[in-house]
């Protein structure tokens, strides 16, 4: 196999906070949001999380710190005097029970309803609560339940004082992988900016057509829509920029028999695109995912330069496969863990712990430049940078 140019997407140093720019963030997991935060010049007061594996994927990269707090959002809940003067609180709360893999249990169970838990929240810090909101989660948000969970977390934040504004970002704007997330601004008043009425929008990537009808149609929820510039071309970066050099006896590759095997699992549709991929004159790359179709194992394999969503490696099933083909042969692997943060916008984070952590750290985990896109674009222009009128809590240190 030819060898690889070096890869893209290393991270540059992130410029000072600017004052005023402050972030509570909840769910916070192995940090991505916070480096996209901090990339723009935003500073996170406090981190929570219950996962003790994703605390310590954390510190593995930003380093110990007091800041971090593992304790259950619903315990929290009940102590607001904890918390210091924040301008955002951002929440990417479990979406096990919003899509497929929760069997759509919805919002109001399972660990999706955390998110009520951070609601909790919010209401018990009264006048002293973050003047901006920030909701993430898988786009199955927006039809879960047949749109009530949407609905239900939006009039919850209306109820708080906070209009709202959705918008959908791919990570594949970024970074060469599918990732679509839906994406909630609650903003106090004060705090909206310039605002448009949902007439003026039409669709786009960063509101599609599903995401802007379903807008429409709830009119009885406080809307404060944000006219906002155009995402980064989609799908510019390929997948190939983020590949780690691995000689080809590195352990990594499979052996002729497992990669055979993995060959035999596709459709005749994906067996066909493989062999056009081993016949051609230069080596080209796909990534392939294992489902379970009509109660068999197949091999799926894309090919337009993006990885597919990374998931958490539950059941064995959830690791993307890195197939190489050209000149006649192929090569089989599974994507590395560097490869994985590369596909997040973390090129450089700083991987600690076992290959099974950092894999569930990166499937749960929302993608650095979005955070980054959202609080430059969005944020950052409804705070300035001035000082942000807060509660009396105590400052938070490390």
């Amino acid at each position: 196999m030819p060898t690889l140019q070096r890869p893209l997407f290393d991270a540059t140093p992130a410029p000072p906070p600017v004052a005023g720019r402050t972030v509570l963030e909840f769910f916070a997991g192995m940090g991505l949001a916070r480096l996209g935060f901090e990339q723009a010049g935003w500073q996170v007061l406090v981190a929570n999380d219950l996962d003790p594996a994703k605390r310590e994927l954390y510190e593995g990269h930003f380093g110990p710190s007091n800041h971090y707090w593992l304790e259950d959002i619903h315990t929290l809940a009940e102590q607001p005097e904890r918390f210091p003067p924040a301008a955002l609180a951002h929440a990417s709360f479990p979406c096990t029970d919003l899509s497929l893999a929760g069997a759509r249990r919805g919002i109001h169970a399972g660990e999706s309803s955390a998110y009520w838990g951070f609601h909790k929240l919010l209401e018990n810090l009264g006048e002293a609560r973050p003047p901006l909101v920030l909701l993430e989660n898988v786009t199955g948000f927006l039809t879960s339940h047949g749109g009530d969970d949407f609905r239900a977390a939006l009039a919850s934040l209306n109820e708080l004082d906070y209009a709202v504004d959705a918008v959908a970002i791919d990570a594949a704007h970024f970074t060469p992988q599918s990732r679509p997330r839906l994406f909630v601004v609650g903003k106090q008043p004060g705090h909206r900016g310039e605002e448009i009425e949902i007439d003026e929008l039409r669709p786009s990537p960063l509101r599609p057509a599903k995401l802007l009808a379903t807008m429409r149609k709830l009119d009885e929820i406080e809307w404060s829509i944000a006219d906002l510039p155009d995402l980064p071309a989609y799908g510019v970066h390929r997948l190939e920029s983020v590949l780690e050099l691995l000689p080809d006896d590195a352990p990594q590759w499979w052996s002729d028999e497992r990669a055979a095997y993995l060959l035999s699992q596709m459709s005749p549709a994906h067996r066909a695109t493989a062999d056009a991929m081993i016949a051609g004159v230069k080596t080209t790359y796909g990534c392939v995912f294992r489902r379970v179709r009509k109660s068999k194992s197949m091999a799926e394999l894309r090919t337009d330069g993006l990885a597919g969503c990374l998931r958490t490696p539950k059941g064995g099933s959830g690791r993307q496969i890195l197939f190489a083909a050209g000149q006649g042969s192929y090569r089989v692997r599974l994507l590395t863990p560097r490869e994985c943060a590369r596909l997040m916008g973390a090129g450089d984070y700083r991987l600690v712990g076992s290959l099974n952590q950092a894999l569930f750290g990166f499937g749960d985990a929302v993608c650095v430049d979005a955070i980054r896109w959202l609080a430059e674009e969005y944020l950052g222009k409804l705070v300035g940078g001035g000082k942000v009128e807060g509660s009396k809590g105590r400052k938070v240190e490390g």
